[in-house]
């Protein structure tokens, strides 16, 4: 199996009705026309491509940014210290973080990042690094993990995973690939013609995309808690054992649009992937369910540490089987292991982590087909008047008295004079006012001496 096989089970992430049609230069939605780019030769299947382009460009052009910004914070910060080891450490910083924007530029090319980008306080302002989420360095560790550090935590990754599995699965989708290695190991390790990799990073993919075709791809690591000078910026060289089989494939889209006809996979792994995403267990078991076909296997493969505010949603081992029945799934196997988690070999800080394993078979179709996370019409068409719904309003009313506070720091006034006036217009009784704008004053401090 390979490509065209890959392209027999696409469904058009935005219609939801047809199949995909594969062009010179692009797929194309056979019902609603609707065409979908390649990015650095992986199919880029979000449900608006132009709207998520741009959105991952605006990432990019954050990331370089930080970088930019650190750089000349070191260089300042070494123009003051007569320390030779401390020079020499920063000197490091100075030329990895020089590095990583050249790498990553090269790395992340398919981008096409705009020659100009958005001021940062633009950037800030209209929170271009959405959805929190998922940004372009989130995860950014686990590309070295992934192709760096060793064998240890991935083959012990990956022997839970193949033994929740239980037996050859001809079509395996990957939801959340990350940088793709157990996806490889998976797909190396086993006979499955055609094993799908999905993830929404073009960091991970792309850097993924080159590794398991054999190449070595370059990038700088900047361990958590460096074990010496050495350590602050590591120049790592990350590479796969050996070319990956065919029938590996990437794919660019979002796991709860995932771009597939019903019923396509035999097989659905979620590593690390439930316990991050804002949608509740049962919304994404029938996710799940819809695209695996009778009989396949979900395996599951985290912490279960559910993001939710909610205390409902956040589930533990013992409610599992319940949802997974009530959502098409048979009786769950589960195992608890512990495995070691992010262990650099230039950093001090790890950890073991407990890691909950179930693998459940598809015995029916979810009695409630799921529906793909939706904006309001409001905002998909454009065109309708934007209601001043609570948390606009709150936003509103929270900026407006930011605003004003902060457009009376003219350099002149102190924390008294900005107390005084702000109480004498009723924005804060007097006894408030000092801690909260010390509070608000520190916090933005801190922030800037942070970049």
């Amino acid at each position: 199996m390979g490509k065209a096989d890959l392209a027999s089970l696409l469904q058009c992430p935005r219609c939801r009705r047809a199949g995909l049609r594969a062009g010179p230069e692009c797929f194309e939605c056979s019902a609603c026309a609707a065409q979908y780019p390649s990015l650095g030769g992986i199919p880029w299947l979000f449900a608006d491509p132009e709207r998520a382009l741009g959105d991952w460009r605006n990432r990019l052009g954050q990331y370089l940014e930080e970088f930019g910004a650190a750089t000349r914070a070191a260089e300042a910060d070494r123009a003051l210290t007569t320390r030779s080891f401390t020079r020499e450490r920063l000197d490091r910083l100075i030329e990895g973080y020089r590095e990583q924007q050249r790498l990553v530029t090269e790395l992340l090319a398919p981008l096409r990042l705009a020659t100009t980008s958005l001021g940062q306080a633009t950037q800030q302002a209209f929170a271009t690094r959405l959805p929190l989420s998922q940004d372009l360095h989130s995860y950014y560790a686990n590309v070295h993990r992934d192709w760096v550090w060793g064998d240890t935590e991935n083959q012990r990754s990956l022997e839970v995973v193949q033994q929740a599995l239980g037996g050859v699965r001809e079509r395996v989708l990957v939801l959340g690939a990350g940088a793709c290695r157990l996806a490889y190991d998976v797909h190396q390790g086993g006979a499955a013609p055609l094993t799908v990799a999905l993830d929404l990073n073009p960091l991970l993919l792309l850097t993924a995309r080159r590794v398991v075709a054999g190449e070595t791809v370059e990038l700088i690591e900047f361990p958590l808690a460096p074990r010496g000078l050495a350590d602050v910026a590591v120049r790592r060289e990350l590479r796969a054992a050996a070319p990956a089989r065919a029938g590996l494939e990437l794919v660019f889209a979002d796991a709860w649009q995932a771009p597939f006809k019903p019923q396509s996979f035999d097989a659905v792994i979620t590593p690390w992937l439930i316990d991050i995403v804002d949608l509740d267990f049962a919304a994404i078991a029938a996710h799940v369910n819809r695209l695996l076909a009778p009989g396949g296997r979900w395996v599951n493969f985290g912490s279960l540490a559910f993001p939710w505010r909610r205390p409902g949603l956040r589930l533990s081992r013992e409610e599992l089987p319940a949802v997974l029945a009530e959502t098409g799934f048979g009786p769950p196997t589960l195992e608890e292991v512990e495995i070691p988690y992010m262990r650099s070999p230039a950093s001090r800080h790890s950890r073991l982590e407990q890691v909950v394993v179930f693998g459940a078979d598809k015995l029916r179709r979810t009695p409630h087909e799921p529906e793909p996370p939706r904006l309001p019409d409001w905002i998909d068409t454009h065109d309708r008047a934007v209601p001043r719904i609570p948390a606009l309003a709150l936003a509103a009313d929270a900026s407006r008295i930011q605003a004003v506070l902060l457009a009376l720091v003219d350099g002149e006034r102190s924390i008294d004079e900005l107390v005084r006036i702000v109480s004498e217009q009723g924005l804060l009784p007097a006894d408030q006012a000092r801690s909260a704008i010390r509070g608000l004053l520190e916090r933005l401090y801190l922030a800037g001496e942070r970049v």
